[in-house]
């Protein structure tokens, strides 16, 4: 019995042996095949799907797709209606379609005639009636379009001009293009000429002006002559030319030395001095006073002419003219620049010596504190003080304090001018804490009463 036993078992171990080696070759000869036959195999179910493909792209008649609003899948198979928005989902793969928005719709459309609509069935069309379609909505678009193009050449051709004649306008430019100073020439002699009216004379001067504020264009009103021309302007008998002479001058004269000479010997300083002593327009005294402070500033050999000429004593006049204020503060500023001008060219030479010897010799030669001392000009700006003009006081302190080392015993022995002083600290101390309660530090008026205090502390 045991051995019968043992032999069962052992039959059951060899069976289950056969049995595994029967699977191993099975697999193997499987694996052989398909690593053997890949191509056959992917050949197969390509042209598997390929089929079922064109068997559900080729019915001749198409399942209308009726969107909305809103984004709906397209299935396969189905007519999309034309003007439809269609878009791929790149997150699900889908094709999804909508209506447009009926502005975008209309405007898409914009080409096709009113009235004139393709004949679609609305529940199914086939794909010729599509192409059908497509061909009519080109050619509708074609024909509008080129009648749009016509419409368009025809508003530029009303809008802008061919370029032949473009060309032939600019030839015509080309012949009356002036340099400036062919215009100046043209100006002065239509001022100089006999048969121009008073009204051509001062508007040639008047064009005159804007070009001759170019230092070279005033350099070449100087070469042909027109600048002694303009100054002889100055003895007219007419105001408004002796005003618009002088406009001129003073333009041309602004720190422009080579004219500032030509000026002076062609006799423009003794014109100019007749005429502020003169009786005269208010507006030609203005004009004219502007073109004497333009031909003194920066040029000593003018200033010595004219201290020699009695300039001081005639602009003295000038100030003590009534209704003459304007004049007098601008009066009083000339003075200030001349006095300044001379102090700092005297330090610059002392301390850079790059000043040329023969100007620092004319500057020195200028007299002019000992004139303004002598021609009484101490008391004369001290009482300019009592103008109401908050701009007049401040040129008029400046010139104080210029004058002070001149002036100093004149102010001392003058009670109106302590009292004026006075008078004006006490007012911008007002002013000032009025700034400092808005913020400002450093305020105008906090300048204005600076320079009191140190008038009346050196006048003390």
């Amino acid at each position: 019995g045991l051995i019968l036993l043992r032999m069962a078992r052992l039959g059951i171990l060899l069976g289950l042996l056969m049995a595994a080696c029967f699977t191993f070759c099975l697999g193997r000869k499987d694996s052989e095949l398909a690593l053997t036959h890949p191509e056959e195999s992917s050949t197969k179910e390509t042209a598997r799907k390929g089929s079922t493909a064109e068997e559900e792209l080729e019915p001749e008649v198409l399942e209308v797709f009726h969107p909305t609003h809103e984004w709906q899948a397209l299935h396969p198979g189905q007519a999309v209606p034309a003007g439809s928005h269609v878009r791929l989902n790149l997150q699900t793969g889908a094709r999804e379609v909508k209506l447009q928005d009926e502005d975008k719709f209309r405007s898409n459309l914009k080409g096709l005639k009113k009235g004139k609509r393709l004949d679609i069935n609305t529940n199914t069309y086939t794909s010729q009636d599509l192409k059908s379609a497509l061909a009519k909505f080109k050619e509708g678009a074609e024909k509008e379009n080129s009648k749009e193009d016509k419409e368009r050449q025809a508003k530029v051709k009303r809008l802008f001009r061919p370029i032949e004649e473009l060309k032939k306008d600019f030839e015509e430019l080309n012949v009356v293009i002036e340099t400036d100073m062919q215009i100046m020439v043209r100006l002065i002699n239509k001022f100089n000429s006999s048969s121009s009216s008073l009204e051509e004379k001062v508007a040639a001067l008047f064009d005159l002006e804007y070009y001759v504020h170019q230092m070279d264009n005033a350099q070449d009103l100087l070469s042909f002559g027109g600048l002694q021309v303009v100054i002889n302007g100055l003895n007219s008998t007419e105001p408004l030319v002796k005003e618009y002479a002088a406009f001129v001058l003073g333009a041309a004269f602004s720190s422009n030395p080579k004219v500032q000479v030509e000026a002076v010997e062609g006799g423009a300083l003794q014109k100019l001095l007749v005429i502020l002593a003169t009786e005269q327009p208010l507006t030609a005294k203005k004009k004219v006073l502007f073109a004497l402070c333009s031909l003194l500033r920066h040029f000593p050999y003018a200033q010595q002419q004219f201290l020699k000429l009695g300039g001081l004593q005639v602009l003295r006049s000038l100030v003590q003219e009534k209704g003459t204020e304007v004049l007098a503060v601008r009066v009083v500023t000339l003075l200030y620049d001349l006095v300044t001008e001379k102090m700092f060219a005297e330090e610059e030479a002392e301390l850079t010596r790059e000043t040329s010897p023969e100007k620092l010799q004319q500057y020195r030669q200028v007299h002019l504190l000992p004139g303004l001392r002598e021609q009484g000009w101490c008391e004369i700006t001290a009482h300019l003080l009592a103008l109401p003009e908050h701009d007049a006081r401040e040129k008029v302190l400046q010139t104080l304090g210029a004058l002070l080392a001149t002036c100093r015993d004149h102010y001392r022995q003058d009670p109106q001018l302590s009292r004026t002083l006075v008078s004006l600290q006490a007012e911008y101390q007002a002013l000032a804490a009025l700034e400092l309660r808005e913020g400002e530090d450093e305020g105008y008026f906090r300048e204005l009463l600076g320079a009191i205090n140190s008038l009346l502390t050196e006048l003390r």
